[in-house]
């Protein structure tokens, strides 16, 4: 049975299982020094059109976890939305393998953070009883799945520049940001001006892996950090096979316009009930609703999704590349019979 309760429950698209088939018929060298992840690094190279040093992981948190390890020392803090994934739903893993403390920042109505909140969380420079504060991460795009526009990227750059912040990007949706953007991966790292980039796949139609961009020169240890967070895989060349199937002909473009298309299918069923507020702008595969109580557990029923705020009634539907028309009429009729 499908969900509406986060694209990790999908499973991968038909290209990344004939990547892992083809990859699997041969031997290679390990631990990312084989021929596959080289062709994974070219095709990023001529994407991007920066230097940087790739390294494959297993896992979002994963990602996260070793992109801030490189840019931090343990006195230090990082500043983040109060509702970023390192601080709501990594548990105590950020702080714990970094030693850094984790700041939150209010958010505005849309769930971003602005260059003036983050201007006034950088305090006590040089205090030694304070946590000296040194990256700044953003999530791309946000957990409200809303989008920064490419200008709001270089705002907040020019205030990370200003006050010599680092910049961190949590992109684990960020194939389907830059579908929705119409922009390129180019675009969102010379916008950003980010250090280190956490690249998601997985939630691209992948069945794992995720990947850690360093863009940032003056990081040359990242191979033993990489090793030292237990996320080097041996056989790293069937994550690099993943990605290159998602690359191949822009396939990801491909299923994130399936996604996009089937989020904004979903929310105009949702606008049909005056019962249904939608509170947050829909622009990637995430909707936020407040639903009438005594509806929420039949639906759950009909299609699986979280409830977000219980408090407020407010959950979270979020579309993956695989849901389908049919699910999305399912999910209209048990509305019209709840509303009966």
């Amino acid at each position: 049975m499908k969900s509406l309760a986060s694209d990790n429950y999908a499973g991968a698209i038909t290209e990344v299982m004939q990547a892992l088939l083809h990859e699997n018929q041969d031997h290679a060298v390990a631990y990312g020094n084989d021929k596959t992840t080289e062709r994974l690094k070219d095709e990023l190279r001529l994407l991007i059109n920066y230097q940087f040093k790739l390294h494959l992981v297993f896992n979002g948190t994963g990602a996260n976890l070793l992109a801030l390890s490189l840019l931090t020392k343990p006195y230090d803090a990082i500043l983040c939305a109060e509702t970023a994934h390192i601080y709501v739903d990594e548990s105590t893993a950020p702080e714990g393998l970094t030693g850094c403390r984790l700041i939150p920042l209010p958010i505005d109505e849309t769930g971003k953070l602005t260059p003036a909140t983050i201007q006034r969380a950088v305090k006590r420079r040089g205090d030694l009883h304070h946590p000296q504060i040194k990256v700044l991460s953003i999530t791309q795009p946000t957990e409200y799945g809303t989008l920064y526009t490419l200008d709001e990227l270089r705002g907040i750059h020019r205030v990370a520049n200003e006050n010599d912040l680092l910049i961190h990007m949590d992109g684990s949706r960020l194939f389907t940001a830059i579908t929705a953007l119409n922009c390129t991966l180019q675009d969102v790292v010379q916008a950003s001006g980010v250090d280190a980039l956490s690249l998601g796949g997985t939630k691209s139609g992948m069945l794992y892996g995720e990947a850690v961009l360093v863009f940032n020169e003056h990081i040359h240890d990242s191979p033993f950090f990489h090793k030292r967070s237990m996320q080097l895989a041996s056989k790293s060349r069937f994550i690099s096979a993943q990605f290159l199937a998602l690359l191949n002909h822009d396939t990801y473009r491909k299923y994130a316009n399936i996604v996009l298309e089937r989020t904004q299918q979903l929310a105009t069923v949702l606008r049909k009930y005056p019962q249904i507020i939608i509170t947050k702008p829909v622009e990637v595969n995430a909707i936020f609703a407040k639903i009438p109580p005594n509806w929420i557990k039949p639906l759950q029923e009909t299609l699986f999704f979280y409830l977000w705020d219980e408090h407020m009634h407010e959950v979270r539907l979020m579309c993956s590349f695989d849901t389908s028309e049919e699910e999305i009429s399912l999910f209209d009729r048990k509305l019209a019979e709840l509303t009966r």
